[in-house]
């Protein structure tokens, strides 16, 4: 180990005696922060009720056919994988505060551009604008959030960066009900205005401070934060951090980190949360609501309250056991799917070619209606257990595992790991329904599911009442 290391692992901060801090201007800095992924979900959220008015639309000019329709849903995540790289740069040097503050712009600019837009390729650039904020914003705010967080609370706390996600989601649903597309966009600059704002007061976090020899600033943000700089200890910090080089590649602080947030992010991608959205409106079509476009509507509310759940008890309960959980809840319910597709599309065929147009059941009207339930029951079981731990947990995973001079790098290599595997599933959803068909499909997801438990079980540590240094020493074994 180098002395390098060795500094990192000493506790940069930490109460002494198990002390509690004296202030609760955390828990104001940490919504400051959140706001970014707020907007983050709205931007996600937003195409699904622009899309069908966009459709309409009497201009011409801004009207979207399937293909631009495809591009307009899915440029976001492109967008998103870039920032995500752009944002690893940043956090390293520009800081955490900073980088939080430079996001909102491309996020304003962004749904500013779809406000004006006179053509189809405004749209798409406006997207792709606010899909960097989004890739930025993703990595930047947990980051922030856990290194200004005690380990008392930087559970709660961390997974309100999912929980303010999925609550961006359910707004742009609700909003999409009243407002057609422009002032949709207009609404999207409120939250990330209103950050710009708030954030220019917060701190930088104290751990960013002392890797940078400002230990007046550090303790200042510690007061701020925390009430009493008194109460927690700040040992002196050695030579400056020189940043990532490749042969540190061999140390296990950095190896095993790395090879398990990466991890995380591509098993949270391939356990069938596409595709179960992709097919939510239809499923409640088949069990004959009435209004089908609700399904969006209540899929959202159960993503809100699943990850608020899963934010109050993650301090508690560790992420181990809520991750384990939710890999067993979404193994039965992807395979409970696959049954209800085998059943109600199983029929003999030669073709493997699915009409993902046409109507999913092939059975007499009352058969259909009750397996339909069926569907409605899996898929919301599925959307609950997601929430509950592979929703939030491998982005708060992301956030405490990385020591502190690799941390930009290796986030942004999560980040786009994670966005890239999004936009390859999006894009790819409909040939891999073609080959195997939605039954195999859905017992494909249900396989990675699988194996994100077992992967659980061996290879990821409990992080809850630690600090981020002693995370660090648990993976170089001390």
């Amino acid at each position: 180990m180098t002395p390098e290391d060795q500094e990192e692992t000493q506790p940069l901060l930490g109460p002494p005696g198990g002390s509690a801090p004296l202030s609760r201007r955390v828990f104001l800095a940490a919504f400051a922060a959140a706001l970014g992924p707020l907007t983050f979900g709205f931007a996600l959220g937003y195409s699904s009720p622009a899309i069908p008015s966009l459709r309409r639309t009497a201009a011409q000019a801004l009207r979207l056919d399937d293909a631009a329709a495809s591009w307009f849903g899915a440029i976001v995540t492109l967008g998103a994988a870039a920032g995500g790289v752009l944002g690893g740069w940043l956090v390293d040097r520009a800081g955490r505060k900073l980088s939080l503050l430079l996001c909102t712009l491309p996020f304003v600019i962004g749904f500013a551009v779809i406000t004006a837009a006179q053509n189809v390729w405004m749209l798409l650039g406006g997207r792709l604008l606010t899909g960097v904020a989004c890739g930025i914003a993703s990595l930047v705010a947990p980051v922030y959030i856990s290194e200004i967080a005690y380990p008392a609370v930087r559970g709660l706390l961390g997974s309100c960066v999912q929980l303010m996600v999925v609550t961006g989601i359910l707004l742009a649903y609700l909003a999409g009900w009243v407002l057609e597309w422009r002032w949709l966009a207009v609404l999207g600059c409120v939250p990330a205005s209103f950050m710009l704002l708030l954030m220019c007061y917060m701190p930088e976090t104290p751990r960013f401070l002392l890797t940078q020899h400002k230990r007046q600033e550090a303790m200042a943000a510690m007061q701020f934060l925390w009430g009493s700089e008194q109460t927690w200890e700040e040992p002196p910090v050695g030579a400056e951090h020189q940043g990532f080089r490749l042969a540190q590649l061999r140390l296990p602080s950095i190896y095993k980190p790395f090879i398990i947030g990466v991890s995380l992010m591509a098993f949270q991608q391939l356990s069938g949360i596409n595709a179960v959205m992709f097919y939510a409106e239809t499923i409640f079509e088949e069990a004959k609501f009435k209004e089908s476009s609700l399904a969006s509507v209540i899929v959202g509310i159960i993503q809100v309250l699943f990850t608020a759940m899963a934010a109050l008890i993650m301090d508690k309960a560790g992420r181990r056991l809520l991750l384990t959980l939710s890999g067993v809840i979404m193994v039965f319910s992807t395979s409970a799917f696959g049954a209800y597709f085998k059943l109600t599309q199983g029929g003999p065929s030669n073709s493997s070619h699915v009409d993902l147009s046409t109507p999913i059941s092939m059975e007499p009207t009352s058969a259909s209606v009750g397996l339909a339930w069926l569907a409605v029951g899996s898929m919301c079981l599925f959307i609950a257990g997601f929430a509950v731990g592979w929703g939030p947990i491998p982005w708060l995973l992301m956030s405490e595992i990385f020591p502190l001079h690799v941390k930009g790098l290796a986030t942004g290599v999560c980040v786009l790991t994670n966005w890239f595997m999004a936009f390859l599933v999006t894009k790819e959803f409909s040939s891999i329904m073609e080959v195997l068909r939605p039954y195999g499909a859905f017992w494909l997801a249900s396989a990675f599911c699988i194996f994100s438990v077992l992967f659980t079980l061996s290879c990821v540590p409990e992080t809850k009442g630690k600090t981020l240094e002693q995370i660090t020493a648990h993976f170089e074994g001390r």
